[in-house]
């Protein structure tokens, strides 16, 4: 199993012992994110020193109206990493409105931009902004991945575009029908997992600080979404990821 999407960086444990949490529970691989420069040099730095962990770079839209929003020149450094596999996760947030939102368009366009100079997939926040990121993807060529997905209206230009839907620890809430039902929709091929640590720890374990262990309990209910065998959808999402991230194809077991 991997865990595409989880702030290493951001967690109180140190990333070893998460690691090695994820590894005894079945997650072999993981994609920590970094938010702003200082938290993109860390997330390489944690891929650096652990096999199985990349690395997604970008700046968030709640610093929109910071100075990292200037420094997409030292973002393009850094993702001329090895372990650098993405874009992201960048987007636009109208539910918090921590930024201006024409800052956060500005900011979101640079970096497709980014994206589509580098040949990177980007990945996508999106809350409460749904027209505003489908406007801005419909030119976007390259591949876009919809992270902690949780906007439904945004499932059908998903679904037309080839997008990947990821899925994190809401889906399992009890509320979260709405949810299950959309992750039942997506195609085989464009679905993904991830925990988003520390923060949106699934239901069983809900009130505790996320981690990459974790993503076994959205995949189980996912599985049961679509009414297939944790063990199908796990080497699925694998695959997916793979073919997403553009990662080294693992040896048959």
């Amino acid at each position: 199993m991997i865990d595409t999407h989880a702030h290493l960086d951001a967690c109180e444990a140190p990333a070893g012992e998460l690691i090695a949490r994820a590894r005894a529970a079945g997650v072999g691989r993981v994609i920590t994110v970094g938010s702003g420069i200082a938290s993109c040099r860390q997330s390489l730095a944690i891929a650096a020193r652990h096999e199985g962990v990349y690395a997604a770079l970008g700046i968030h839209p709640h610093q929109a109206g910071s100075d990292e929003s200037e420094q997409l020149d030292d973002l393009r450094a850094l993702l001329a990493d090895e372990r650098a596999v993405a874009v992201g996760e960048t987007g636009l947030d109208y539910f918090r409105d921590l930024a201006p939102r024409d800052r956060q368009r500005d900011l979101f366009a640079r970096q497709l931009l980014l994206a589509s100079e580098l040949g990177l997939p980007i990945v996508i926040h999106c809350r409460d902004a749904d027209d505003d990121v489908a406007a801005a993807l419909d030119s976007f060529a390259g591949t876009v991945v919809l992270h902690c997905f949780s906007s439904p209206p945004l499932l059908a230009p998903a679904l037309e575009r080839g997008y990947y839907v990821s899925f994190a620890g809401n889906v399992t809430f009890p509320k979260a029908e709405e949810l299950r039902a959309a992750a039942a929709r997506v195609p085989a091929d464009r679905l993904l997992a991830e925990t988003d640590s520390p923060y949106l720890a699934p239901q069983p374990v809900r009130g505790k600080p996320n981690e990459p262990a974790y993503v076994v309990d959205t995949l189980a209910t996912l599985a049961e979404a679509r009414k297939t065998t944790p063990a199908e959808l796990a080497e699925q999402i694998d695959a997916n990821a793979t073919a997403a991230f553009g990662l080294p194809v693992r040896a048959a077991a």
